[in-house]
């Protein structure tokens, strides 16, 4: 182990004692800001990102001795960001905070990628001081309406003699709701006197679900002739990937990842089939396309994971589908379902692996004729990424030969991404950003366990990846940490770099070169007649600027250079604690559109826009 992660343990280490001192102590006299810390260390919070602040100063003085460090960032969002990807490694809360106002209102959008995730933090938002909300002072915001879209629960401490009430309030039902809440604090409530005692944490027992549901999956599945379990974020935050494989063994079906949660089934089971969705997998969908049943195992099957992708309507139009979600009012609402659960994934995999271990199924006779099916298809589909080294379209093919006359090398993204993949070390984490090599990135990501993978989901922000990798490595120092982005949204968050430098939790940042708003650009080459307008990017050297912010900065224009550079980044990261920005100079193709139906083809009835169609 590191020193950087035994640091981050004994951190853990002085949370958990100061919890437990906090357990045995009852009543007690203290004041509004030892209430508020002694009730976080109550629930185990060692790590908080954001930037200092006078409203929060007097809670801040004591963060130290209660075992709780906090992580100065470049950027609030940024610190939103880290406790959505800390939260989302660790299965605990992540927290942030930040000063009253503008502070707070930079990490609205991070805020709404972590609701999308259903992260589990906590974003602590001091705000202006009660005698003065309303008169316009100096940063004051109206602060709870800023979140109120991207928050299962809102707290506001209306007095100070609550604060270890509303702020365990908070801690709670972010497990309890799976998704952010908001802990709301004049300024002027850290300070008094109190009597109180620190409420101990409530942890949700979950159970599988009802009986009648139960009973009614189960007798569907063991009349299936062709299952198909899609393994979706609710199997990886009930940690269930166990219980999925089992039920998955006992079926012999296979198992497709849900949109963006390529980490939810090992990818080395023979019964893995890669995810749904956009850039997905090519054997996945042709796997789905023949389900008579489909069991969605923690899954709210949204829209990207079931839209039309390779040209394929894949989505089976008269299966019978088992939908299990800890959340009742997801069940059903994309698709129309034959069995509702409402219940916890792992739980559920289990009760229904129970209800089927001694029955004779209807697929049980067709299990080695469908696992040469899943065999073939993967092979197929492998063989397929093997020979698509470069997008095929006319304007792909342009920029390819546009890309030999210039100066310089530049890379394919599908090469690039396939020697990524092979270099990969184990029990690596990766986070994506958003835009068009980050989403064609999916077919080549494969892990082996769980929290592991970290896109920005449904919300889809730009400068994303590079701080929640850095929350995520904060939360496990031990794993290798990479993220993925274009230089647009690299761009957005790449100061974090500064973050990770100056408080030691080193990562891997891939950035993909390739001077051009990707994504959005394809919208203008396929419905605007290649009228590029503010697609353009001319870049500097990222690679410079990461070694001017005391990072390691490497270049690559060379493909057989690609895996090495990454492995020598994962050993500097893992064994020297140090940070390094990989830049990889990439051709301007473009994989296909996120959706073909968002947008039309443009109509003109002016005659001085008669040609802009």
């Amino acid at each position: 182990m590191t020193d950087l992660a035994e640091g981050v343990e004994a951190q853990a280490l002085e949370s958990q004692v100061a919890g437990r001192s906090a357990e045995s102590a009852g009543v007690q006299r203290m004041t509004p800001s030892e209430a508020f810390v002694e009730t976080m260390a109550a629930n185990g919070v060692d790590t908080i990102f954001g930037i200092m602040g006078s409203a929060f100063m007097d809670a801040m003085d004591i963060f130290a001795p209660a075992g709780i460090r906090l992580v100065p960032v470049v950027h609030e969002q940024g610190a939103a960001h880290m406790a959505d990807g800390y939260s989302r490694a660790s299965g605990r809360h992540g927290v942030c905070i930040g000063q009253n106002g503008p502070g707070i209102s930079n990490c609205v959008t991070a805020i709404a990628a972590a609701f999308w995730a259903h992260s589990p933090v906590v974003i602590v938002t001091p705000e202006t001081g009660s005698m003065g909300i309303g008169l316009g002072g100096f940063q004051e915001a109206n602060q709870l309406p800023m979140f109120q879209e991207f928050t299962k629960y809102q707290g506001h401490v209306n007095n100070p003699k609550r604060m270890a009430e509303i702020t365990a309030r908070c801690f709670d039902r972010a497990h309890s709701e799976l998704g952010p809440t908001q802990l709301n604090i004049p300024r002027d409530y850290f300070y008094g006197e109190l009597e109180c005692e620190v409420p101990q944490p409530q942890v949700l027992d979950r159970g599988p679900g009802g009986t009648k549901s139960l009973d009614e999956a189960a007798e569907l599945l063991a009349t299936a002739k062709f299952p198909v379990i899609v393994s979706g974020g609710g199997v990886v935050m009930a940690d269930g990937v166990e219980e999925c494989k089992a039920l998955a063994e006992r079926l012999g079906a296979p198992v497709v990842n849900s949109y963006q949660h390529n980490d939810s089934f090992p990818a080395s089971h023979p019964l893995w089939c890669g995810p749904l969705g956009y850039q997905g997998s090519k054997a996945a969908m042709k796997l789905i396309s023949q389900a008579d049943v489909v069991l969605a195992l923690g899954t709210r099957l949204g829209p990207f994971g079931t839209l039309p992708q390779h040209g394929m309507d894949y989505w089976p139009k008269d299966a019978k589908i088992i939908q299990v979600d800890a959340d009742h009012k997801m069940l059903g609402l994309v698709k129309k379902i034959s069995v509702g659960i409402c219940g916890d994934a792992k739980e559920a995999a289990a009760a229904l692996t129970d209800r089927l271990r001694d029955r004779t199924l209807a697929c049980d006779g067709t299990r080695d004729e469908r696992a040469d099916r899943i065999a073939s298809e993967k092979q197929d589909w492998e063989a397929e990424l093997d020979e698509w080294t470069h997008e095929r379209d006319d304007y792909s093919l342009d920029m390819i030969a546009e890309a030999e006359g210039e100066d310089g090398n530049w890379l394919h993204p599908r090469q690039v991404l396939r020697e990524l993949e092979k270099a990969m070390p184990e029990h690596v984490m990766v986070s994506t950003d958003i835009g068009n090599i980050n989403s064609v990135a999916h077919s080549y990501l494969r892990f082996e366990e769980p929290r592991s993978f970290f896109a920005p989901m449904s919300f889809g922000n730009c400068g994303y990846a590079l701080p929640t990798i850095i929350g995520a490595k904060a939360a496990a120092m031990d794993r290798p940490a990479i993220s993925y982005a274009g230089d647009g949204a690299w761009s957005m968050s790449m100061t974090e770099i500064m973050t990770a430098v100056r408080h030691h939790i080193p990562v891997t940042s891939v950035v993909f070169h390739n001077r051009q708003w990707g994504a959005e650009k394809k919208n203008q080459v396929d419905f605007y007649n290649r009228r590029f307008v503010a697609g353009e990017l001319d870049n500097p050297s990222f690679a410079e600027v990461a070694r001017s912010m005391g990072a390691e900065g490497v270049t690559v224009d060379k493909l057989e250079d690609v895996g090495p550079a990454l492995q020598a980044a994962v050993k500097a990261q893992m064994e020297d604690g140090v940070t390094t920005v990989i830049e990889i100079m990439c051709t301007r193709e473009l994989g296909d559109p996120f959706r073909r139906d968002a947008l039309a083809k443009p109509v003109r009835l002016l005659k001085k826009y008669q040609d802009y169609v």
